[in-house]
């Protein structure tokens, strides 16, 4: 028995989902950007080969491949017209932040403003030596 046809017709067929354009799509354009859509594809596959007898001697040989993929969009990048360089380029994410990344985020976002705040009273008090404050007080 050759198990060589039905793994080669899988595997085919997969390939015809696999391709670039199901990864990168297709940019969309509006007045003021352009949107480019992002996935991320996963796939899996497997196939066996079998023979059996039974009673009276009777049996049969069997073969059989099967595979599968799947499709999840995971991003946009961003990029505004008119705007050059980096600032003209996003990307942004569509997945759910996990707990850690939500996390990390949180803290980032404490820290900043607890160091802005520290910022402000130093400045009140006149101990900053930021060079930006030093220019100020010599005006």
């Amino acid at each position: 028995m050759n198990i060589e046809n039905p793994i080669k017709t899988t595997i085919e067929e997969i390939r015809k989902v696999l391709n670039i354009e199901n990864v990168i799509g297709n940019p969309i354009e509006t007045d003021e950007m352009l949107l480019i859509p992002v996935t991320k594809m996963g796939m899996g596959f497997g196939s066996g080969m079998g023979e059996g007898k039974g009673q009276n001697n009777m049996g049969g040989k069997g073969a059989g491949a099967g595979g599968a993929a799947g499709i999840a969009p995971i991003a946009v990048v961003v990029v505004y017209k008119g705007v050059s360089g980096p600032e003209g380029v996003k990307v942004m994410s569509l997945k759910e932040p996990d707990h850690l990344s939500r996390a990390i985020r949180e803290i980032g976002s404490a820290a900043v403003d607890i160091m802005g705040q520290g910022h402000k009273i130093m400045s009140k008090k006149g101990d900053c030596t930021c060079d930006d404050e030093k220019e100020e007080k010599k005006k």
